[in-house]
């Protein structure tokens, strides 16, 4: 009889996160966002607030909360009238507009806001906003963090894998799948897009929806019936259109 080895969650090192409050009388809206928060980097807890008074009241009893995503069309006090409110407060926390309409943007940022996102929230662009309200709170942990080394468990085992060591990220679901040189693979429980913003500054590069690679290791770049791959450690993977010009850009090439 075969045994089957049973393969744990590697761990990234944990780094002090954002308390966030979202607030949104649409409950759809609320638990979607809700959903993204607690999957993303850089965030250690979701509160949720169906109406401005019960966020009123819920910041009162945690003045920990760091930052707030607010709706701005709710009924009575608005998420704009919210945010002159939370502008008296001795240490307001980041504030990050979350809305299906446009035209209140000027008013959102002359309210110094972080950010201001358009419904549906795509998950690459929330992180680049954690980040924001990260640095806007003075949350250098989370704000800078390049997350260098992921530490690792199998069995009673602990190590660590240097980024360095890694030429493909891979999703896999709500985790992802670090490839290394020597040919390993890890489950770490992390978000391709959490990796690809700590990592793109350092030699990285998103190809696809569901692979980051390190730029060094691409062998080849080939181009067939329209279609766009790359070679990284003798595995042929595809170049969405949406990431091509980021390719071109890095390796040089024309179009």
């Amino acid at each position: 009889m075969s045994t089957v080895q049973r393969e744990e969650v590697s761990q990234i090192v944990s780094v002090p996160g954002l308390t966030v409050l979202v607030v949104d009388d649409e409950e759809l809206s609320r638990n979607d966002l809700t959903w993204l928060l607690e999957r993303a980097s850089g965030v250690d807890e979701v509160l949720t607030a169906g109406s401005t008074t019960e966020a009123i009241r819920l910041l009162g009893a945690r003045p920990e909360t760091s930052a707030l995503f607010l709706d701005v069309q709710m009924p009575g006090l608005d998420g704009l009238e919210l945010a002159r409110l939370l502008k008296n407060y001795k240490q307001p926390p980041a504030i990050a507009f979350v809305t299906a309409y446009e035209e209140y943007a000027i008013e959102a940022f002359d309210l110094e806001a972080c950010d201001y996102l358009l419904k549906p929230v795509d998950a690459d662009r929330l992180d680049e906003t954690i980040r924001r309200m990260a640095r806007s709170t003075g949350d250098d942990a989370v704000g800078q963090t390049s997350l260098a080394s992921l530490v690792c468990r199998r069995g009673n085992d602990t190590y660590t894998i240097s980024r360095d060591e890694i030429s493909i990220v891979e999703a896999a679901g709500d985790l992802v799948r670090v490839h290394t040189d020597d040919g390993a693979s890890h489950l770490v429980r992390e978000s391709i897009s959490s990796l690809t913003a700590a990592w793109s500054s350092v030699g990285y590069l998103r190809i696809h929806r569901s692979f980051l690679v390190r730029v060094s290791s691409i062998t080849k770049v080939r181009t067939k019936a329209g279609a766009r791959s790359v070679e990284v450690d003798g595995r042929e993977l595809p170049v969405s259109r949406r990431y091509t010009r980021l390719l071109e850009d890095q390796l040089g090439r024309g179009t």
